[in-house]
């Protein structure tokens, strides 16, 4: 039997792409021309060129003509004379041989892009060898969907990647960004710039959700936070669709809202948002306890939800690095627009990252989850819990310092929303008689908490402790725990 060809073996004989000779002509146009270099400039860096000399000869031409000196073989001379950089090319003489090599000035850009082209050939090559090789180990804690996930990192920096990280802005550019922004909330019927809620008085205090935001919205357990992430979602597809409706937006790129659920079910998910459309008690549905009519009610619900454009994935445990790459598949499938994670400290940091504590991993997540609100250009609503140290109080209403594990949420959200309900609390203080000495001293209490509880009934408050855009304020709204469900608050609700 003939052994297995191997066909790695052929890829790592060959010669990995290189364009010596656009190399040359494109150094030789920027020594004749030191013009020719803003062709390139906002693509091409030294470390490009596939002859490590030539990249060094680039570097130094950028880093002249950056500092509004001459780069010419003569001023280039005095920096190569002494450093032994061009002796394995014949020294001096090589610079002399780059001008005789240059085409012609106006090709700059062509050979910028020749160079460009090459070196990404040959990151594609390392990228796919580190693949093979990564898929070879016998490493337990890297799993198969992980280094997919590496993978598809990698060649998404790439595909992202223009020679340097990040750069000047002009003011007259910036001005430009922000006289559009302030048309599109004029346009707007709502008269809001960034995505909307769902919920007009939330809309109203800070002009929608805004893109490369990090929202924090925090609480403690039976809060509602879910709920209302959940609501925010809602309201955010609905206008997306809405805007697909009316003709002011692409159909085929119509945008998204992705809900990362790492505490419920997208079963359990989709049954919450189905009982609060419907107004059927999701626990009832549960049960079985539901007739015939509000199972029709539930189904007709359902289709009309279908079309919404949300996206659930619920994988339990998420890293951070997995999170990006399914945001970037969505975005570059159907578009994205928000995202939502229910909740950040039940997530992962990135593969690879190593922390010495939780507070640490917990600041590289929200780190992360910032990141990926500006790569994309889109809010990031991510849930958060708060510390025990909220109960110990009298006033029971969340500070920044309640943020659980780590202050870095503070620092990196650009907003702060704490999910409030005195409601809850009161419930948990209901006079009971055994601790009064008679019955008058008990239906005082009890007629005393009653009226409060009929204060704060149905009764929630959002109380945003920061917006980096805005003023801080506390925002009331309508609460229906029965179908977990938030809305505005109005004197007359009708549902």
């Amino acid at each position: 039997m003939l052994p297995s060809k191997n066909p790695l073996l052929g890829i790592s004989q060959r010669v990995p792409p290189a364009n010596l000779q656009a190399e040359q002509s494109l150094l030789g146009a920027l020594l004749t021309n030191n013009k020719a270099y803003d062709r390139v400039a906002d693509f091409l860096i030294g470390e490009h060129f596939a002859d490590p000399i030539n990249g060094r000869i680039f570097d130094a031409i950028a880093r002249r003509i950056e500092a509004g000196q001459l780069a010419d073989a003569v001023t280039l001379k005095a920096e190569f004379e002494h450093t032994g950089v061009l002796d394995e090319v014949g020294g001096i003489a090589y610079l002399g041989q780059l001008l005789q090599s240059m085409v012609g000035i106006i090709n700059a850009g062509d050979y910028g892009r020749a160079i460009h082209d090459a070196w990404v050939r040959r990151q594609l090559i390392d990228i796919g060898e580190n693949i093979v090789n990564r898929a070879f180990e016998s490493n337990t804690e890297v799993t198969g969907s992980d280094q997919i996930s590496i993978g598809e990192e990698d060649l998404f920096k790439l595909a992202t990647h223009k020679g340097q990280d990040g750069g000047f802005v002009s003011f007259e550019q910036a001005l430009t960004e922000a006289i559009t922004m302030a048309e599109s909330a004029l346009r707007n019927t709502s008269g809001i710039a960034g995505l909307s809620t769902g919920l007009r008085d939330l809309d109203k205090r800070t002009g929608g959700l805004h893109p490369s935001d990090l929202v924090i919205l925090a609480g403690r357990p039976a809060m509602g936070k879910t709920a209302l992430a959940t609501k925010i979602a809602f309201g955010a597809a609905r206008t997306l669709l809405r805007d697909v409706e009316d003709g002011r937006s692409n159909p085929k790129m119509p945008g998204t809202v992705a809900i990362f659920s790492l505490e419920m079910s997208s079963e359990q998910l989709a049954t919450r948002l189905l009982s609060e459309e419907a107004r059927v008690s999701s626990e009832r549905i549960r049960r079985g306890e539901i007739g015939q009519k509000e199972f029709d009610k539930f189904v007709q619900v359902s289709r009309e939800l279908a079309r919404l454009p949300l996206y659930i994935d619920d994988t339990p445990a998420i890293s951070l690095s997995a999170m990006r790459t399914r945001c970037r598949r969505l975005a570059r499938t159907k578009g994205l627009n928000l995202v939502v994670v229910d909740y950040l400290q039940l997530m992962r940091p990135s593969i690879g990252t190593k922390s010495d504590n939780r507070v640490q991993e917990i600041s590289q997540i929200t780190q992360g989850l910032k990141a990926l609100a500006k790569e994309f250009g889109i809010p990031v609503l991510a849930l958060s819990q708060l510390s025990r140290q909220v109960e110990n109080r009298e006033d029971k209403r969340p500070q920044l310092a309640d943020l659980r594990e780590s202050g870095s949420i503070e620092q990196d959200a650009d907003a702060v929303m704490f999910v409030y309900r005195d409601e809850y609390y009161l419930q948990q203080r209901m006079p009971k008689q055994i601790a009064f000495d008679n019955e008058e001293k008990f239906q005082d209490a009890l007629e005393k908490w009653q009226c409060d509880m009929n204060k704060v009934h149905n009764k929630a408050e959002l109380i945003l402790e920061k917006q980096r855009h805005g003023p801080t304020c506390k925002i009331d709204l309508f609460f229906e725990g029965e179908f977990t469900r938030f809305a505005d608050l109005d004197e007359i609700h009708d549902f």
